[in-house]
Formats: C-alpha cells, structure tokens, sequence
C-alpha cells in the first residue's frame, strides 16, 4: 500500500505551517506595537506602582476579543499566542501524518509529546 504522503511532502507541509505561523504572530505583534505607539506613544509610564496584565489579556477569549475590535495590546497578545500555537499546531499535523503513513510507533510518541505539550500549557496551572 502506498503512502498518503511522502517524507519530503510532509517536511514541505511543515515547513509551511512553522513559516505562515511566525509571518502571521509577527505581523499581528509588529500591527498591535505600531497601534500602541500611535495610540499611547506619548504617555509617560509610572514605575511607582506595579500593574500586572488586565483581565481581558489573561483570558484567550477576551484576547481574540480585544484583538478583533483592534486594541493594540490584544493583537500583540494574540500574536504572542500564535506564536505559541504554531509548534504545537506542528505537532498536531505530525500526528496526523503519521497516522495516514501508518506509523503507528511514531503516532505513540508523537501523541506522548502533544500530551506533555497540552498539559504545560493548559493542565499545569495548578
């Protein structure tokens, strides 16, 4: 039986996804920093007291939110969670590749390393 796909198709494949995934966090990062400037650029910050994030920046919801009503600090964190995104969507497509190939060694440990991915960003908030 043939291969869905071939090794070089794959590396291709991933290769794409790491690329588009970096371009988009970046460009979303560089758009949410010029807003910022625009918008903020001439405020004086105040040292004297700590702020941390708002709410709405802790939350992914609220973040896409903020991002797509163009508040600049929300497009800089949605760019930064696109970037954190893009290497576990890597893996995920890897699971998936594996599985049409077959593979069913490499599915294991490919699904061992998306469950460790999963759980230090989602389950390890304790």
């Amino acid at each position: 039986m043939k291969n869905a796909w071939t090794d070089q198709q794959i590396d291709d494949i991933i290769g794409t996804l790491l690329r588009v995934g970096v371009m988009v966090s970046a460009l979303l990062v560089l758009l949410g920093g010029v807003l910022y400037l625009v918008r903020h650029g001439n405020m004086l910050p105040d040292y004297h007291v700590f702020r941390g994030e708002p709410t709405d920046l802790r939350n992914v919801e609220r973040i896409i939110k903020d991002a797509l009503s163009f508040n600049a600090r929300g497009m800089i964190q949605f760019g930064l969670l696109l970037l954190i995104a893009t290497p576990v969507a890597r893996v995920a497509f890897t699971i998936l590749a594996f599985a049409l190939q077959r593979d069913r060694n490499y599915v294991i440990v490919t699904l061992i390393v998306f469950s460790v991915l999963l759980y230090s960003l989602i389950g390890g908030q304790r």
